[in-house]
């Protein structure tokens, strides 16, 4: 039986830190799995489910929420699917659960490629491709967007990494996200306004215990060079970056996520996500971190894990 999110693509590598495995998946060109000398860096599951809450899964064109699905442009109001009904937002872009085509692959690296075909709410046509990169220290993902279609189109980017040091509780790390403001929102978690984290429970620049946590917000203010960390008590990190066009973040720390203990049955507990975002929620709303491709121009954007200390066990 074909599993739910399609072609399992596996990529190895020997590194310093012990071998390093990444499995990708066709639909969605998620990250299924990552590990590093035998150590889980991201929360994986069964390729007999789909991902839960979005885990892994490539974000385009747009990350995060639409409020109402709804967008004007030129004094044309254009109406998305309303894919998160319980909240009446359009959810995660256009290509959550489409299947994505290989291009190229190698065994430590696998290009994959999806088309965004001109839709209601969003007449643009874009060719997208994502790569997975292992790498001596981590993993480097790249992302392309071409707009093939005759009109500038609106474009977001962004990721669903769910991280973890998989011998290690993850209420017992410790995260800090280097980003300088508070993305408010209303009940539906769409923005309402931008604030200074500053003396708030928001900064997490001097770090948080992750069980001490409860998030589903968005974060802006994030520098050219800002890293994202989650840190074991013995020292063990594990670090998330992005180029100059990832300017926002989202962090989300469910407790119902079907975490995998070893070799048994997923249990809920604890998990967390660290999202890059090249815009926040509602951006096409906003206008915030949106990026408008000209016809014929490719968009280029990075992000990645870095991991330190993986070979002390």
């Amino acid at each position: 039986m074909r599993a739910p999110t399609g072609i399992q693509y596996e990529l190895t590598r020997e590194t310093p830190s012990g071998p390093a495995r990444a499995v990708v998946t066709e639909v969605a060109a998620g990250l299924r799995a990552y590990s590093v000398n035998g150590i889980d860096l991201v929360e994986t599951f069964d390729e007999s489910v789909q991902p839960p809450m979005a885990a892994g899964v490539v974000l385009v064109p747009w990350p995060n929420r639409i409020r109402d699905g709804k967008w004007t442009q030129n004094g044309i109001t254009r109406q998305l699917a309303l894919t998160e009904p319980a909240k009446q937002n359009a959810s995660h872009g256009l290509l959550r659960f489409a299947p994505y085509r290989e291009v190229s692959r190698s065994t430590d690296t696998v290009t994959l490629a999806a088309t965004v075909f001109p839709q209601s709410g969003y007449p643009f046509h874009l060719e997208t491709e994502v790569t997975y990169a292992l790498t001596s220290s981590g993993l480097e993902v790249t992302h392309r967007v071409r707009n093939v279609g005759a009109e500038p189109a609106p474009v977001a980017v962004g990721a669903h990494p769910f991280l973890k040091i998989g011998d290690v509780p993850t209420g017992d790390l410790i995260v800090r996200v280097d980003a300088a403001t508070h993305l408010d929102v209303d009940d539906r978690l769409n923005p309402i306004g931008e604030t200074p984290v500053h003396g708030t429970r928001f900064d997490l620049r001097a770090g948080a215990l992750v069980g001490d946590l409860d998030l589903d917000d968005g974060f802006g203010g994030v520098g050219v060079g800002a890293e994202h960390t989650l840190t074991a008590p013995d020292g063990r990190s594990l670090t998330l970056w992005g180029d100059e066009s990832m300017r926002y973040v989202q962090v989300f720390t469910p407790r119902i996520f079907p975490v995998t203990q070893g070799a048994g049955e997923p249990v809920r507990g604890l998990a967390i996500a660290i999202e890059p975002m090249t815009a926040p929620a509602d951006a096409f709303n906003s206008g915030a971190g949106l990026h408008w491709v000209e016809p014929g121009e490719q968009w280029i954007v990075r992000w990645g894990i870095r991991h330190d200390g993986l070979e002390l066990r």
